[in-house]
């Protein structure tokens, strides 16, 4: 994704910054880490999801609708999903 492209929103914490997506749960459930799955190797394209997400997503073998109704994709910015990932991954 080049920089003409990168999606800008106004978080509430942190201001304006680069839009990253998440799975709805890693922004619903805090107290216990779900695993974090990194999906894009580019720098500015930060996506991720939950270890029972990518399991869905195996099984799916595609972004169905199943998993996108499964998945209840959230943006957020760049800083919250740093915080996210930090959050959510399992040392292995």
């Amino acid at each position: 994704m080049s920089d003409e492209e990168l999606l800008i929103l106004d978080c509430e914490k942190h201001g304006k910054g680069v839009a990253a997506v998440v799975c709805g749960h890693l922004t619903t459930y805090c107290d216990t880490p779900l695993g974090f799955v990194e999906n894009s190797d580019e720098p500015n394209d930060l996506q991720g999801w939950c270890f029972a997400c990518e399991y869905v997503y195996d099984q799916e073998e595609d972004l169905t609708d199943r998993f996108k109704s499964f998945n209840n994709m959230r943006l957020v910015c760049e800083k919250c999903y740093s915080i996210i990932k930090s959050k959510h991954t399992i040392e292995t």
